[in-house]
């Protein structure tokens, strides 16, 4: 544990979805709201957001760790404990102010004195993280120094962030806290998230994927075909299929070459089914025996 968390790394504060004024104010400035608002709903900026976290030694696999935590910035996590008469409410925010306490990552407060003033257990500006392959830990350090506990060190936040796919909302809870020492005194949370969750692999194949394409490019031909030829063109019945003639012809070239290459008899007609010839035959003398008559 000693090692894990002497591997922290430092970066700068960064704001996020900043609004631009005009000195002249007027529709630029409604405008600029709007259009800042909508890249801050739609994620355009979410890539910052880990940047608010100070590591204490720069590093690109911690830093890589941290942007898997990106689906969790901008949200309040709370947990509640209760010891005895005393009950303490956690909350903690992935790079951000809680509390609006510049700085603070995980704050506490009295259940029963909301309004009281808070006590910082750790700051996002005193970062680790470390991480697996379904699992994170962040460290968040530097936080307000015990009163008599551990020797009077600075309190410091451990939140397990763990993959779980099946739940619908992420949930924190306070695993314990660790100040019967002399030091290394901690916070110990856990976070479910699908956030640390790792992809999954497509099943489907190569093949699978075209014919899904070919499906999708089909109905769209047919359905835009139907449609053109019902309300623009006026077709009515078997005229309403898109390009009717021409499948038509196709039908029937296919039926002749099917014809062709797959009858098995003999194509030539038996003689007893040769036409009747149209010219008219010739017709015979008339055989005339009036002589062979007495007279």
């Amino acid at each position: 544990m000693n090692n894990i968390i002497t591997n922290v790394n430092n970066f700068s504060h960064v704001d996020i979805c900043q609004v631009v004024y005009s000195h002249d104010g007027g529709p630029f400035l409604v405008w600029t709201l709007v259009v800042q608002l909508v890249l801050c709903g739609s994620g355009v900026y979410a890539t910052d957001v880990t940047k608010n976290c100070k590591l204490l030694t720069e590093s690109a696999s911690e830093r890589e760790v941290l942007n898997r935590l990106e689906p969790l910035a901008h949200k309040n996590f709370t947990a509640v404990t209760n010891n005895g008469t005393e009950s303490y409410t956690y909350v903690f925010q992935l790079c951000g102010d809680v509390g609006g306490i510049q700085g603070a990552g995980v704050v506490q407060f009295e259940t029963k004195k909301m309004e009281s003033k808070p006590t910082v257990i750790g700051m996002y500006n005193a970062t680790q993280a470390v991480g697996g392959s379904d699992w994170v830990i962040l460290f968040y350090r530097n936080g307000e120094s015990y009163d008599g506990h551990c020797s009077k060190e600075m309190r410091k936040a451990m939140i397990m962030i763990s993959c779980n796919r099946g739940i619908s909302s992420d949930q924190m809870k306070v695993v314990l806290e660790v100040r019967q020492r002399t030091q290394d005194c901690f916070y110990l949370f856990e976070l479910d998230s699908s956030a640390v969750c790792p992809a999954l692999e497509s099943h489907l194949s190569t093949g699978s994927i075209i014919l899904i394409i070919g499906f999708c490019l089909l109905s769209v031909y047919l359905l835009g075909g139907f449609i053109y030829q019902r309300l623009i063109v006026g077709a009515k019945g078997m005229e309403q299929f898109p390009n009717y003639a021409f499948w038509l012809e196709v039908g029937n070239m296919t039926a002749d070459g099917c014809d062709f290459v797959c009858r098995s008899q003999n194509r030539e007609e038996a003689p007893a089914y040769r036409g009747v010839a149209t010219e008219p035959l010739e017709e015979e003398p008339e055989e005339r025996d009036d002589y062979l008559l007495p007279m």
